[in-house]
This record gives structure tokens, sequence and C-alpha cells, in this order.
């Protein structure tokens, strides 16, 4: 296995920061990271990794950690069958190809290297998505515009979310308003 790539980021709207980290293997690509930061239960701490296939499609997760006094400890996998969280298939979201974790800006990165949209193309990114608040595995519908060599629009419609990513020379976000920064 070879790094890739790697990426620092600090946490904008509180305390905290999130490390990741890119390798190649022989079948594909694992991206592992740990975010460190203050959440309204207390301090979270979450290690968290996903593991990709040669043309960028997520194959696996897993999450370990805590937020306050709560631990977390997932897995996720993309079965033939469908997505399943912990060992149970879940339901309507089998025809997703991405895996995204609601508490890192790090996840962002396999969806847009399986995309290669050019200037001024949009694309509908829906992803299994991770939400950390009730710990559960859904569809989130996305959309990307990419507006520039290194800036896309970005809109989670059900979440009534949008901004504007900056995406540094190394494919990672590198700023993610209101909530990270590469540092």
């Amino acid at each position: 296995m070879t790094a890739v790539a790697s990426m620092l980021w600090r946490r904008l709207d509180g305390s905290g920061h999130d490390a990741a980290i890119l390798v190649s293997g022989a079948s594909g690509w694992i991206l592992q990271g740990t975010a460190v930061f203050a959440h309204e239960a207390g301090g979270a701490c979450l290690s968290y990794r996903v593991d990709l296939d040669g043309e960028w499609r997520s194959r696996a997760g897993a999450i370990e950690g805590f937020v306050g006094t709560r631990t977390i400890s997932h897995a996720i996998a993309r079965e033939a069958n469908g997505w399943s969280l912990n060992g149970k298939i879940v339901d309507g979201i089998g025809h997703l190809l991405d895996l995204d974790y609601s508490f890192t800006p790090a996840t962002n990165f396999q969806q847009l290297q399986r995309i290669g949209i050019g200037a001024g193309a949009a694309a509908e990114i829906p992803a299994a998505w991770f939400n950390l608040e009730d710990e559960s595995l859904t569809e989130l519908p996305q959309r990307y515009e990419r507006q520039s060599d290194r800036q896309y629009a970005y809109k989670a419609p059900s979440l009534a979310f949008e901004t504007d990513l900056v995406i540094a020379p190394n494919g990672f976000v590198s700023l993610y308003p209101p909530y990270w920064e590469g540092a």
C-alpha cells in the first residue's frame, strides 16, 4: 500500500480537527482518518475508513469512537443485495455507489474523483449517508456543479444545505464552509 494524499482540517464553527489519508492498494483505495471536535453532547473522537474499488465506488466503511458519553461502532458494507449497517440490509439504498459520513469533509473526495465533471457541468450524486446524530444510513441527494478548476457549488436539498467547496491540488476538499477548512 502506498500513501497518495493526506489532508488536515480545522473546524470553523467550533473546536476541532480532522485528518485523513488516502492510500492505494492492489484492488483500489482506502480513505481513513480521525475527526476530533466539540459536539453539543461533549467531546467527539471518531476514526473512520472507507474502502473503495479502482473506479472510486465505495465498498465498505467503518466508524469507531465516541460522542460525549455515547460509544460509536459501526460497520457498513455494499453487498450484492444492498448496503448493510452492522450486518442488517438497509432498504431502498442499494443503487447508491458512494458512502458519505456527516461529520467529515473527507468523504466528498471519492465522489468528485469518480464523476470527473468539467467546468460548468453539474451532476446529481446521491450517496449512502451515515448521519452521526441518529446513527442511521439513508440516501442523501446531492448536487455538485463545477464552477472552476478548484471550486464546486454543492447542494444537499433534503438538508436545506448549500455551500461552495474549494478543492486542494491533491483532490481533497480544502474549504467546506461553514464547517471545515484545510489547516
